[in-house]
């Protein structure tokens, strides 16, 4: 084991006995990164700041019951995850069903290709903050976070085909939205 694996696990041990000191340095240790995940999730930073609170009191609380069998951050972000969906469920997040969609066009994965300069953080970011949630959710699992279409239809409660639909329709609207970018930069507004 290297250092930085020793030190999580004393860590994780002194905080599965209740030790005030260690959970905050676990805090400290992944709190920045599991509030992007919320907020890539919601959208919303006051939302996303719960749902970190939320997330990490669960997570002291089931602290003795985690294994060491995946490492304490895959731990974490997949408690985060839960919490995103269950504040999204509560909000009744849309994530149409495939069977209701009314055409699933293919055309639409021909568009032209994002130049690129306008592949950059920013534009990626403000083009995802502008998806609905049902294709927000489905693209940052799977884009960003790695899951594949089978285990975000088992997080979500729907089938692959509507994760798929899901994140081919939110991975077009992010390439529309940064076309138009495109175009009003053109155009000089």
């Amino acid at each position: 084991m290297n250092n930085t694996t020793d030190i999580h696990k004393e860590l994780i041990e002194l905080s599965k006995k209740g030790d005030k000191r260690a959970q905050y340095k676990l805090y400290q240790y992944y709190s920045k990164a599991m509030l992007n995940l919320a907020y890539r999730m919601t959208g919303r930073v006051d939302e996303a700041e719960d749902i970190l609170q939320d997330a990490f009191t669960s997570a002291f609380i089931q602290l003795p019951s985690f294994r060491f069998e995946s490492s304490f951050g895959s731990w974490l972000k997949r408690i985060v995850i839960n919490h995103c969906i269950n504040m999204l469920n509560k909000q009744r997040v849309n994530v149409q069903s495939f069977d209701a969609l009314s055409y699933f066009d293919k055309a639409e994965d021909t568009a032209p290709d994002i130049p690129d300069e306008l592949l950059d953080v920013k534009n990626i970011h403000l083009a995802l903050m502008k998806l609905p949630d049902g294709y927000r959710v489905v693209f940052n699992l799977y884009m960003i976070e790695g899951y594949d279409h089978s285990e975000i239809s088992q997080i979500l409660g729907i089938s692959e085909s509507t994760s798929k639909t899901q994140y081919m329709r939110a991975r077009n609207k992010v390439r529309d939205l940064l076309l138009a970018h495109l175009n009003v930069k053109a155009v000089g507004f």
